[in-house]
Parts: structure tokens; sequence; C-alpha cells
């Protein structure tokens, strides 16, 4: 499920994208795939975002809750996050009062907010260039928003499509060799790239797999027990997948402005 972004190419807009929040939210709490993804932004964001001058902008925050954990890592930083939902960012707020939260959109041409350009350290590009229809063109647009010698976290999904990577308007999955050329043709530099997760996240999306369309009604309920038991295993499990292997699925960079 993606945690970010908000208007893709592949919904009718800001109105989707808020009942995306408004529906998925709890659902997005409790992903193990969440926790997996937020433990590798914090591994690639590095040590040096403990800087007093480190400024973390997150792309597509939806609801907030990345920002939030990495303001408890990283207390001293600076925090902004940009999406379209009006739910997202609302929630955002309740939970980082002290964050620069601004409402726009990536995917379309246009100035960078005048607030933002140049201001981040550290960007963070979470599940999003699988939704856009010109991923190149989102990252142009981000680029801008980097200090110079900034650098940008980057995750996407490899591996297969599930039914629900549809659902939520997934158009294509990548491998790193993929995301490398992107962000080369973006004129960052790739520091990192790896396919991590493997073998418990690949087992994670065989699963993910085999459930289908029914896993649109799963998301749509409260979890049951046993759903919570399932979640809390994957849950361990990931924590033990490999960071780079050939066979990861969850692809992951980082990448740096040059100064």
């Amino acid at each position: 499920m993606p945690e970010h972004f908000s208007n893709s190419g592949t919904h009718s807009g800001k109105e989707d994208w808020d009942r995306h929040w408004d529906h998925f939210s709890r659902a997005t709490r409790s992903n193990p795939a969440q926790a997996l993804r937020r433990r590798l932004i914090r591994r690639l964001l590095g040590g040096d975002t403990t800087a007093p001058d480190a400024a973390i902008l997150d792309i597509g925050s939806g609801s907030g809750d990345l920002l939030a954990e990495l303001s408890r890592h990283f207390p001293d930083a600076a925090f902004a996050g940009v999406d379209l939902s009006d739910s997202g960012l609302a929630e955002t707020a309740r939970k980082l009062p002290g964050a620069r939260l601004r409402q726009f959109d990536f995917s379309s041409p246009g100035d960078t907010p005048a607030d933002l350009a140049g201001w981040a350290s550290h960007a963070i590009c979470s599940e999003v260039l699988e939704h856009v229809d010109d991923p190149a063109a989102v990252l142009a647009n981000i680029v801008p928003c980097l200090m110079p010698g900034g650098r940008l976290v980057v995750t996407v999904p490899g591996g297969p499509m599930s039914a629900f990577d549809k659902h939520l308007g997934h158009r294509r999955h990548y491998s790193k060799a993929e995301l490398s050329a992107l962000l080369e043709g973006a004129g960052l530099v790739v520091e990192v790239a790896a396919a991590s997760g493997f073998p418990t996240f690949n087992l994670y999306r065989w699963v993910v797999i085999a459930r289908g369309g029914k896993l649109v009604d799963d998301v749509n309920n409260a979890p049951g027990l046993l759903a919570r038991a399932v979640m809390a295993v994957f849950d361990a499990l990931l924590r033990v997948s490999l960071f780079d292997t050939p066979w990861g699925w969850q692809i992951v960079a980082r990448a740096r402005k040059p100064e």
C-alpha cells in the first residue's frame, strides 16, 4: 500500500486521495511492509540527519506517519511535507504541529513552492513513482527542493504486481538499475541502490499476490485476530531480510544533488 503521494495520474485528483487516506490510514500504520520501508529510509538518510541544520522533506507525506516517526529519531531536524490531500495534511499537522506543510502536485509542471526551493538537506520520495505516468518529470520537480549536496531517498516496489497494486493505481514496478537510471537522468549522483527484502519480503509479497482482489475488502475492514497475528509474524520476519541481493523486491536508492 502506498504511504505517500496525492495525485499520481491514476486517480481523478485530490478528492480520491482524500478518500484514500480517510479509508486506508489505519491499515497503513499496521502494514509490516511500511515498517520495513521506514527502517530502510532511516538507514539511507544517514548520520548527518542528526545535524542541527538538517531539513527533511517528505514528498507525498500522506497522513504523516513517516514524518512523525522521523521526528522521534531526529528531534533536532526541521521537517516539511508535501501532499495534495486535505485530510492527509490535516492529520499530519495533528501529528507534527511544527512541520512545514504544503499542498502541491509534483507530477504537474509548475514552480517549486518558494519556501521549499533549496530548503531540504534530505528529501524522501517513498512509494510514489510507481503511480505516475512521467516519473522523470516528478524527479525533475523535486530536485530544486534540495540544497546543493542534498540527498534524495527513494523507495519503489519491485517484483510482480498484485491485484491490490493495480487497484491502488500502480503503473509499473522497478529494478534497481531502472531506478538508478531515472535518478541519474534527473542530474543526481546515485550513491546507493539496492534490491532489498529477500527472502522474507518476497514471501510477504507472494501472500499479497495470492490474496488477490480479496485484499481490497480486507483493508476496508478492521483486521481480525488472525490477520493481526499474521502481520505481527511478518513484522518480525521482515527485520531479518537482506539489504541487497539480486532477488529483493523492495527497491531503494539514495542520490545526491551535485554542489
